[in-house]
């Protein structure tokens, strides 16, 4: 239930339809108890049953309501059923059938104003879970299986909306509906309504007991759902490979393997969950045929009930049948629906480690330097930096070489605040980033990494990724500086043509001109390349190249490198190893040295 409970405070924007919803439930199980106990009066005037009487009755207080009410109705059939027995049959049909309309008009009525609530919240925790997905930091999807995420925010909310948003259409209707009819039947025989208190209770335990392994089953079902997501995923993610590598039918036994699995979960699942129904029913019919003897006893041999009153009193158990079937359905939907929310709330619960500081500084300009300060930092267990310590002078180029696993890439995540540090600290002018608004400290810094991340919309609104509202002019300027205008213009729509999934429809110069393009109109003083040349050909690298050079003119550049010709003109060179300088300055000096980056230069030139 406490699940149920953190999943209600996504319905508090939507307070005035559950209001609407209980108001029209209030009435309709009113009138779903008085349709039924309206037959008694038709039922005696088809059956002739009804006593004349034809003096108007008086009201003599709430003891004697039934009296009065039975006395009023027979006083009415007595005036007509004179006249015209038929006309009295019309009157009473005329109120059931009015009665039983006013009920489904009601019914529809809380169904239309629950749909608006159980929507909203639908939309409202997917909005949420969406923003939170893209607040978690990159650490948080080293460990998530995308596939897994994916279903988290696709089935697991629709679950939720299934079984815990489906018990607010229950939770005021059924119970009131069983509540004013459980009423109604007292007012017919209290006798007859304790004897069935005796059975409910029992039945009631029997439901429980088929419901209390759901939740585990549940849970099984959208685990194996998330997993083969995210083989689809990592199957449409590397295509390429698979068929290149002729591993179709490696994947295919994999995915077949996990939808194996959840077929036989889902088996167990629905198989426990369909027992319900039929048990409650079963149950329910025990109770109609104990009531038809101990009632049938009370009209034709003790003479205590009579016959009309015993079929209308037969109408209305059957009435608390569906009822009590909605609300067994709903104990299951709620354990059910508890492994879906449970893995819903993991997502929106998870604690972002890369927290802001309550009034963090909103900074608009660089003016000074990036300072790395004896900053250690690990992924897991081993350092991958450890005491080190970098300046980036503001206006400088500084390149970051090594072999792979050196830390460089780490260095461009800390700076970044991608990740934090474990010690140390990295400053900007003299502040630490820690204390800057995530949002400003990006604000500063463009970035154009070895995969160009685009997206799967037109070359236009890839580059406005970083500048909304960029106008015609600053989008195609920025082109020009990329050195990508030109192919833009040729594409069938120019600016306006879709590059597909990822930019597949383009080249990787082309790609990666398009993100130097976006971080171009950004405009940032502080530029990060993270191997922007390393996947291209020497065509494209040279393209690629000369925008980089006009992208860094006049900023500060943070510039990973495996092609070591392309930052010749660094102002420092730092190589690393093992998250450590071993070497730096210009090229002309490390070349002199004749140390590693010497050897780097030289394997790369023979090669």
């Amino acid at each position: 239930m406490n699940y149920f409970k953190k999943i209600l405070r996504f319905a508090i924007p939507y307070k005035k339809y559950a209001f609407l919803n209980i108001f029209f439930n209030i009435l309709y199980a009113l009138f779903s108890a008085l349709s039924f106990a309206a037959l008694i009066p038709m039922l005696d005037v088809l059956f002739k049953q009804s006593e004349k009487v034809y003096e108007k009755p008086v009201y003599e207080g709430l003891g004697s309501l039934k009296d009065y009410f039975q006395d009023y109705i027979s006083y009415r059939l007595t005036s007509y059923s004179d006249s015209n027995e038929m006309q009295a049959l019309v009157l009473v049909i005329a109120l059931v059938l009015i009665l039983f309309f006013l009920k489904n008009i009601f019914n529809y009525l809380a169904m239309y104003f629950i749909t608006f609530l159980r929507n909203g919240v639908l939309k409202d925790i997917r909005n949420r879970m969406y923003q939170k997905i893209v607040e978690l930091p990159i650490s948080f999807y080293s460990e998530k299986k995308k596939g897994d995420v994916i279903a988290r925010i696709t089935s697991d909310v629709l679950e939720i909306q299934h079984s815990f948003l489906s018990i607010l259409e229950l939770i005021v209707r059924e119970p009131l509906t069983i509540l004013f009819t459980i009423a109604v039947m007292f007012f017919i025989s209290v006798k007859l309504t304790l004897f069935v208190f005796i059975f409910i209770p029992l039945a009631g335990m029997i439901i429980s007991r088929i419901g209390k392994s759901l939740k585990k089953k549940s849970d099984r079902v959208q685990k194996e759902q998330g997993e083969f997501l995210s083989i689809v995923e990592e199957t449409l993610g590397g295509l390429r490979v698979i068929k290149a590598f002729n591993s179709e039918s490696h994947f295919y036994k994999v995915f077949s393997a996990s939808t194996e699995r959840f077929f036989h979960f889902s088996n167990k699942l629905l198989n426990r969950q369909n027992l319900a129904s039929p048990t409650g029913e079963f149950l329910g019919i025990v109770v109609i045929g104990v009531l038809l003897w101990f009632g049938g006893k009370m009209v034709l041999i003790d003479k205590t009930l009579d016959a009309s009153s015993f079929i209308a009193y037969m109408g209305l158990a059957y009435n608390i049948l569906t009822p009590a079937k909605a609300i067994s359905k709903a104990s299951y939907g709620v354990k059910k629906g508890n492994a879906a929310a449970e893995r819903v709330l993991e997502i929106l619960e998870t604690e972002n480690p890369i927290k802001e500081v309550e009034q963090p500084t909103k900074l608009e300009q660089f003016n000074v330097a990036i300072s790395l300060d004896n900053i250690s930092f690990k992924y897991e267990k081993d350092w991958v930096l450890e005491g080190f310590s970098l300046q980036v002078p503001k206006g400088k180029t500084v390149a970051l070489v090594g072999q792979s696993g050196s830390g460089k890439s780490t260095i461009t995540n800390l700076v970044t605040r991608f990740y934090d540090v474990d010690k140390g600290e990295i400053q900007i002018d003299g502040i630490p980033i820690k204390q800057l608004s995530k949002r400003s400290l990006r604000n500063l810094m463009g970035l154009v990494t070895q995969d160009s991340i685009l997206f799967n919309d037109s070359v236009r609104n890839n580059i406005a990724l970083g500048k909304e509202n960029a106008t015609e002019a600053e989008i195609m300027e920025a082109a020009k500086i990329a050195n990508a205008h030109e192919f833009i213009d040729q594409l069938p729509e120019g600016y306006d043509t879709n590059i597909g999934d990822s930019g597949n429809k383009l080249s990787g110069g082309q790609k990666q001109r398009l993100s130097i393009a976006r971080a171009v109109l950004k405009n940032p003083p502080i530029m990060i390349l993270d191997e922007a040349t390393s996947a291209l050909d020497t065509e494209s690298e040279r393209l690629v190249q000369d925008a980089l050079e006009k992208l860094m003119k006049n900023r500060t550049s943070l510039v990973i490198a495996h092609r070591l010709s392309t930052i010749q003109n660094a102002d420092t060179i730092i190589v690393l190893e093992k998250g450590k300088i071993i070497e730096q300055g210009t090229h002309e000096i490390l070349l002199k040295k004749k140390g590693v980056y010497h050897k780097l230069v030289a394997m790369q030139s023979f090669s």
